[in-house]
């Protein structure tokens, strides 16, 4: 895995007259937050949204109807399209993605057909998707564009979908060499898929019960 490095970052640090004070207060820092990461794994429960960000942890609230019905549409397309053509897995909510310093659960998320080989079924933690979908909310926004988006672009997730629930726009963002860039922002028209192999769907369907059903069917029907 290559990491999307900070150089500028590290360059101030040893720049300074107190790097090695820096560096230790850094290092005992994560020694303290390794120790936490370990009881949250112990604590957590499977009934719990939970996540593990910079040393936090991270519990969610119940989500909103539309956020639900949002996530089950994707779910649906995804994994229906997914099964059918034997591409790989697709998670939803409650799939914890182990990354080097934080854990997540995002809304969904799809592993190829290499990785998914290597899933068992008591598996737990889980490690970096090929695709990861988040929905936003009053909540979660601000996760959801800063440290989440940092995270998920350093370690190469090759492709990043951010859903609008109210604006109805989704935001696809495409992985280049640890550098995300925006590739689609859209209410209308197709959305084109990186990591899943001939994905391809109108926007709209997210947004409609009555379309997704229908989408699904077309599915079912072409893998006849």
């Amino acid at each position: 895995m290559t990491m999307n490095i900070d150089k500028q970052l590290i360059s101030n640090i040893l720049d300074s007259p107190r790097a090695p004070i820096l560096l230790e207060e850094i290092k005992n820092k994560l020694e303290e937050e390794s120790k936490k990461r370990v009881d949250f794994y112990n604590e957590v429960t499977e009934q719990e949204k939970a996540e593990f960000i910079n040393g936090e942890i991270i519990i969610h609230s119940p989500v909103k109807k539309i956020h639900n019905e949002i996530s089950g549409n994707l779910y649906k397309i995804l994994d229906t399209f997914v099964i059918e053509n034997n591409l790989g897995f697709v998670g939803i909510e409650k799939v914890l993605i182990r990354f080097t310093r934080n854990d997540y659960e995002p809304d969904i998320c799809f592993f190829n057909k290499e990785k998914t080989r290597k899933l068992k079924k008591d598996q737990t933690l889980f490690p970096i998707p090929d695709l990861i979908i988040e929905i936003l909310s009053k909540g979660t926004a601000k996760r959801d564009r800063g440290i989440k988006f940092e995270d998920y672009e350093a370690h190469e997730v090759k492709e990043y979908w951010i859903v609008d629930p109210i604006k109805k726009v989704v935001e696809q963002y495409q992985n280049n060499k640890g550098k995300y860039e925006l590739i689609l922002k859209s209410s209308s028209g197709e959305i084109n898929s990186i990591a899943i192999n001939n994905l391809s769907f109108p926007i709209k369907t997210i947004f409609d019960n009555k379309k997704t059903h229908q989408l699904i069917k077309k599915f079912l029907l072409e893998s006849k």
